[in-house]
């Protein structure tokens, strides 16, 4: 999640310097932060809901699922990000419940109906290399 959170700075940075630019606005008004506050609602859901995994989850090796163990669907997803604000609302215990309770479910997450798992590398198909008498034309 704190990588998610440069994420977000840097499109509030981008944000900031954008305005101020083209429309004249100052350093710190609330449209930036509006559009900020809009990108990291599609950011969080739309990358949970299409595979889970946000970049932030995808470099630590986690994602997100919904009770099937399949990757959240809009609903969920969008009901996990609102509910972010209710666990950080609770002074952070919210966040801190994933490290007390036995399933390590996050306030967000019981809300949402959804858990973090580990990420599964995809496997590989096995290799099986190709007889001898295939690789080349016999010699004549």
């Amino acid at each position: 999640m704190a990588l998610d959170f440069v994420v977000f700075g840097v499109v509030k940075f981008s944000f900031d310097r954008i305005g101020a630019r083209l429309f004249g606005l100052e350093m710190g008004t609330a449209w930036p932060a509006l559009f900020t506050l809009l990108f990291t609602a599609a950011y969080t859901t739309l990358l949970s809901a299409v595979g889970g995994q946000t970049i932030g989850k995808m470099i630590v090796g986690i994602r997100v699922v919904g009770p099937d163990g399949e990757a959240p669907t809009i609903g969920p997803a969008f009901m996990r990000y609102l509910a972010y604000f209710v666990s950080l609302a609770t002074f952070g215990l919210g966040f801190a419940m994933a490290g007390l309770r036995r399933d390590k479910r996050a306030l967000h997450d019981l809300m949402a109906g959804t858990r973090v798992e580990r990420a599964q590398a995809p496997r590989a198909e096995p290799v099986v290399p190709a007889p001898v008498d295939q690789l080349a034309p016999p010699l004549a």
